[in-house]
């Protein structure tokens, strides 16, 4: 990956290069005997307050083991629900410190004030799309916690939202394997451009549906 034909386009693309190193520092959890682990700690810390997505660990396991794809599926999302549960915990108690540096280090506050309003509207499916799309999930299980909506909807939408996204990824790991992550290392600077577009257009998407 860094051969002289990609040092041009990442000088072009600032932001790559730390998210670059961050990918790669994930994923090298996979190739240990940590990896099953590594994954359960990185979905459980995204939905509070981790940036990278446990796609990428689970992108790897599978790859490596693709028969095991639906497992390591319900591993991220368990421990991604339980990251949403720690996440309403510190919207719930912990706002005015931990939840507001969380929703301020990655610039998010205006996300984070409009989900709010939402809630009281459509809380179910705000969630459910929230685990669904590339939306930090984070800014909703915070916001969750700050209204104080009900924590078993919140469960349900969490489980069902995060769960259908893992197990999509599980059964393309299952069926296709290694050549998915031989893919993402290939394309990773244009897929990184590509999920920023569809991170902001599940943002939209939730915005104009319960608007």
């Amino acid at each position: 990956m860094k051969n002289g034909t990609e040092q041009p386009q990442r000088k072009w693309w600032p932001p790559n290069r730390a998210l670059r190193s961050l990918y790669d520092w994930t994923l090298h959890w996979a190739d240990t005997r940590y990896g099953v682990a590594a994954l359960a700690v990185v979905a459980f810390a995204e939905s509070s307050f981790f940036l990278v997505p446990p796609d990428l660990l689970l992108i790897a396991l599978g790859a490596g083991r693709p028969k095991r794809a639906f497992l390591f599926a319900l591993v991220a999302m368990i421990f991604s629900v339980l990251g949403g549960l720690f996440g309403y915990l510190l919207g719930a108690m912990f706002m005015e410190t931990v939840g507001n540096a969380i929703v301020n280090f990655y610039h998010l506050t205006e996300q984070f004030e409009w989900v709010s309003e939402r809630y009281h509207e459509a809380a179910f499916w705000a969630v459910f799309t929230a685990g669904l799309t590339p939306i930090p999930y984070k800014v909703f299980t915070i916001a969750a916690g700050a209204v104080g909506i009900s924590i078993p909807g919140f469960v349900m939408a969490s489980i069902l939202g995060r769960g259908l996204r893992f197990f999509a990824v599980g059964a393309l790991l299952f069926f296709f394997g290694a050549p998915v992550r031989s893919f993402i290392d290939r394309y990773f600077d244009r897929l990184a451009i590509l999920f920023t577009i569809l991170l902001v257009g599940g943002f939209l998407l939730v915005k104009y549906a319960f608007h």
